[in-house]
């Protein structure tokens, strides 16, 4: 699910090279960073921000069993309840995203999604892909990653 992150990122590279930009040497700042050394957990960070952007890792909506809530609707709250708060550590709210990628197992889901997905914004709504992904780990409906730049 990170390929197409990595993919925007390449061709965001692939674009600054072209015009003769040099990406900025800005540090970086990682939130719930894992490194090679740490094996216990997946091989990646919550987020990683450079200067004003914050680029959120896939997340999904279950608790700490990692069992997936009854419905649609609980799972929504929940995977958007953990971007909003990887968010509030960076300094910066829901209506700091510039776009999200949300995975579905299945379609059918889209109106509970967004019924619960308009409730977290208080101005205009990010760029969307919403992609119908087949089966999502641990069996969840949703897997929301995104890139968020502070106002």
């Amino acid at each position: 699910m990170k390929i197409q992150t990595l993919t925007l990122l390449a061709t965001m590279l692939a674009v600054a090279s072209c015009t003769g930009a040099k990406p900025p040497e800005e540090e970086r700042r990682y939130f719930e960073p894992r490194t090679v050394a740490d094996t216990t957990a997946g091989p990646f960070s919550a987020a990683v921000q450079v200067g004003n952007t914050l680029y959120l890792s896939g997340d999904i909506g279950v608790d700490d069993k990692l069992q997936v809530p009854a419905t649609a609707e609980a799972e929504a709250t929940a995977v958007l309840n953990s971007i909003q708060e990887t968010l509030r550590k960076s300094g910066m709210t829901m209506d700091d995203l510039v776009y999200l990628q949300v995975f579905c197992s299945n379609v059918a889901h889209y109106e509970a999604f967004n019924g619960v997905y308009r409730t977290y914004f208080k101005r205009e709504f990010p760029a969307r892909a919403f992609i119908g992904s087949g089966p999502l780990l641990f069996g969840a409906r949703f897997e929301v990653q995104g890139i968020a730049v502070k106002r």
